[in-house]
Order: structure tokens, then C-alpha cells, then sequence
């Protein structure tokens, strides 16, 4: 597919929209005059730059966003973008409510996507938190000395698991919700699993 052309197998996907079709008719034509090549990716358009993932397409209830992959590496001069929750390390949305809106800020659309394109050109790469840096909930420390063979197992987990694992045990605010968690998901921690496996 050439870059900054329509990708007809995506069209279905913009034809059949009941919200925001026009704010993603009108993202979509920015986005391909920046000369990204059109995919899809994770249901929803995606832009790439020699399949490197520079920005999607998506929409929420309150509004439809353009969403930079490694936007915590671009400088916002405008303060723009938004992180979408505190645990999201890498990627930022630019919101959009309405037509006019993404009308009357198409330029500096451009302009952050075109330092999105520099950042994937450069092969700058978003530096993630390590395990280390997220806090074990004491519950969990707790059936760690209760069974050791569950420390033994949570560490053999990929990072990725092990961070999915101590975001969900640390969210509630009442030791005993943080308690019942970490005791529903032994089994799958002992048998190698993630979260949602």
C-alpha cells in the first residue's frame, strides 16, 4: 500500500461508523497527507511509517482521539496531548469533540504528526518502568512468605504478566478486595498464566 492513499480494505470500517464518521473522515485525510501508510490494527485505523506504528484513529463515548504510540517523546507545545491513565507509559491522545474542532486545529495536528514520523525515523524508543518501580501490595509480600514457591512463580512471569498482575492487586482500596484477588489468581501465577489467559 503506498503511503498517504486510502486503504480500500479499511472503508468498511469508516462506512459503516454511526459516531464520529466525520471527525474520522476528516482525521483519516490529515493523517494521509502526512504520507502514512493506512492499516488496521487492534480494530481500529492505523498509521504506519515503514511499519513502524505512529498514530491510530479511535472513539469513546465523550469523544474520538487520535492516539500517538510513542507520544510521551513528543514536546506538546501546545499541551495537548492527554495520557489516558496514569499506568499508560508510552502512548498519548489528542481529543477531539466536534468537525470544528479538528478543523480549526489542523496544523498543529500536522505538526505533531509529522514530530511522530521524526521519532519513528529516528528509532527512538519510550523508556518503560521496570517491575522494580511498581509497588508490591503487602498482600502480596505476605502470601509471598506464606508460599514461596508463588514467589518463585510469580518471577519466572514475563514482565509484562508480573506488571498486569501488581497493577490489578494494588488497585482496590480495602485489603481485603487486594486479599481475595491475589487469591483468585494463584492458580493461574502457578501455572505460568497472565491475567487474562
Amino acid at each position: 500500500m503506498p503511503t498517504g492513499e486510502r486503504n480500500p480494505n479499511i472503508d468498511p470500517y469508516f462506512n459503516k461508523l454511526n459516531k464520529w464518521k466525520e471527525e474520522f473522515e476528516l482525521l483519516r485525510g490529515i493523517v494521509l497527507d502526512c504520507e502514512l501508510t493506512e492499516d488496521f490494527k487492534w480494530m481500529h485505523p492505523c498509521y504506519t511509517y515503514q511499519g513502524g506504528n505512529v498514530v491510530l484513529i479511535h472513539g469513546f463515548k465523550e469523544y474520538c482521539a487520535l492516539l500517538f504510540h510513542k507520544g510521551a517523546l513528543l514536546t506538546d507545545p501546545h499541551g495537548i496531548l492527554v495520557q489516558q491513565t496514569k499506568n499508560v507509559q508510552a502512548a498519548r491522545q489528542i481529543r477531539f469533540t466536534n468537525v470544528q474542532e479538528i478543523e480549526e486545529m489542523q496544523l498543529i495536528v500536522k505538526s505533531y504528526i509529522d514530530e511522530a514520523i521524526a521519532v519513528e525515523k529516528a528509532g527512538l524508543q519510550v523508556e518503560y518502568k521496570k517491575n522494580t518501580e511498581y509497588t508490591i501490595p503487602e498482600e502480596l509480600q505476605d502470601k509471598f512468605v506464606e508460599l514461596p514457591d508463588l514467589k518463585t512463580a510469580f518471577e519466572a512471569l514475563t514482565p509484562g504478566r508480573q506488571r498486569a498482575y501488581l497493577l490489578h492487586f494494588s488497585s482496590p482500596k480495602q485489603s481485603k478486595t487486594r486479599t481475595s484477588r491475589i487469591e483468585k489468581y494463584l492458580p493461574h501465577i502457578f501455572n505460568g498464566k497472565g491475567l487474562d489467559d
